[in-house]
């Protein structure tokens, strides 16, 4: 009954002020005032405002509310033990960055877009250790040499 009587009382303050704004010639801001001072009218009409009430002082609600609450911190307890893991999730996010790794020359032993600062010497004895072909290659064709250059431009849709 309270809730009632301060949802109309706060109607009808919001009608006076939209009736003040219309009288200074601001139609638009006045009808948006008076929209808004009919929505709790509205509420209380409905039965919104008693359904609201009756939930608010029932102790089973609120039971229920922390079992959802209980709920929410179990799943965001498996999902903070899963990241630590490295389980599925982990390996799927894995498989998904190689794939985006497109831009590898069709010789090349190592990405042309690497991580930057991962070329140390580790690095530059790989390359000697490959068996060296025992012809002289001639030089690509023109599209090969430009084929981690290619790479990028499709990736960036160029």
């Amino acid at each position: 009954m309270l809730a009632e009587t301060i949802c109309s009382a706060a109607s009808a303050a919001g009608l006076g002020i939209a009736a003040v704004t219309a009288y200074r010639k601001r139609f638009l801001t006045a009808t948006r005032i008076a929209a808004y001072s009919l929505v709790p009218v509205g509420l209380v009409l409905t039965g919104v405002v008693e359904w609201v009430a009756g939930i608010a002082f029932k102790p089973s609600v609120w039971l229920g509310f922390g079992v959802l609450g209980l709920s929410w911190l179990l799943f965001m307890t498996t999902r903070a033990v899963e990241r630590r893991s490295g389980t599925t999730r982990a390996k799927r996010k894995a498989a998904r960055a190689a794939g985006r790794n497109e831009a590898v020359a069709p010789a090349a032993s190592a990405p042309s877009l690497g991580a930057g600062g991962t070329a140390g010497p580790a690095t530059a004895a790989k390359p000697q250790a490959q068996p060296k072909p025992k012809k002289k290659q001639e030089p690509a064709a023109g599209g090969d040499d430009f084929s981690d250059i290619e790479a990028i431009l499709k990736k960036h849709g160029i």
